[in-house]
């Protein structure tokens, strides 16, 4: 159901998106890569001691007035009530990542699904890691090529699995079910990710802004493009180069001497 708090075109300035507002898969891909290519994904202000709002006028103030990213409940929320308000069907829905792990965690990222012109498709503006650029079709086994990315979701278990390819192997990205997931339930994962001393969000500075010709990163003070075919990394100086990375590449400005609370090495 549409959400008429929502300003949706000041939504779609902020993402740059000037085309039709209908619920065709067409939109759906368009307005994806708009979203995923201009809000970064990022966890600033929980290493600033700020609590992170999920209420749609939380949202609005901080990722569309206020030129700002977050992270995956504040991304995808924001996501869904604009697909609603142009007239997608959205169902809100939950997944335990498997990024690099074989231990059960908890399921603490959000995810949708979309039914569009007879077909169903994952969309998901906030995951961090080998992020989608665009919708990943619903069908067990069917890749997507997404630029230099390849994805797919296969069954696995009773529920389905997110996987993105390298090279020739494909690695897990996180795994989910069907069961809608209702706004009490983001707001206990989003407190436990944004607070708790043990979640990687309260530790380690991440940042990422995907684009089809590839993704730049930061991990605490390491900058990171990916190609595709390619990763380079570099160490930045300190916390002044940090700033001025953070305005300059991701659009995210903060006064001079901001200091991030994250710690020196990766978790």
């Amino acid at each position: 159901m549409s959400d008429d708090r929502l300003d949706l075109d000041a939504y779609l300035r902020r993402v740059g998106y000037t085309g039709r507002r209908e619920p065709t898969r067409p939109v759906l891909e368009a307005l994806h890569l708009a979203h995923a290519a201009h809000i970064p994904f990022e966890n600033l202000d929980m290493l600033l001691g700020r609590p992170v709002r999920l209420d749609l006028a939380g949202l609005q103030d901080k990722l569309i007035t206020g030129g700002r990213g977050g992270y995956c409940y504040e991304q995808n929320l924001l996501l869904a009530a604009a697909l609603e308000k142009v007239g997608f069907r959205v169902t809100r829905l939950a997944a335990r990542v498997r990024y690099r792990t074989e231990r059960i965690l908890p399921r603490l990222h959000m995810l949708l699904l979309v039914d569009v012109d007879g077909s169903r498709l994952i969309a998901d503006v906030g995951f961090g890691l080998e992020g989608l650029l665009l919708p990943v079709p619903f069908e067990a086994g069917r890749e997507s090529r997404q630029f230099a990315w390849t994805y797919r979701v296969v069954e696995e278990a009773g529920e389905w699995m997110l996987q993105s390819l390298r090279g020739t192997s494909w690695t897990n990205l996180y795994s989910f079910s069907l069961e809608p997931q209702a706004s009490a339930d983001y707001e206990l994962a989003n407190y436990y990710s944004s607070t708790h001393p043990d979640s990687r969000f309260t530790r380690t500075l991440v940042v990422q802004l995907p684009a089809p010709a590839g993704r730049v990163a930061l991990r605490n003070l390491e900058l990171i493009t990916d190609r595709g075919d390619a990763i380079t990394t570099r160490m930045l100086a300190g916390d002044g180069e940090l700033l001025t990375v953070l305005a300059g590449t991701f659009g995210l400005r903060f006064p001079s001497g901001t200091r991030f609370r994250y710690r020196a090495t990766m978790p």
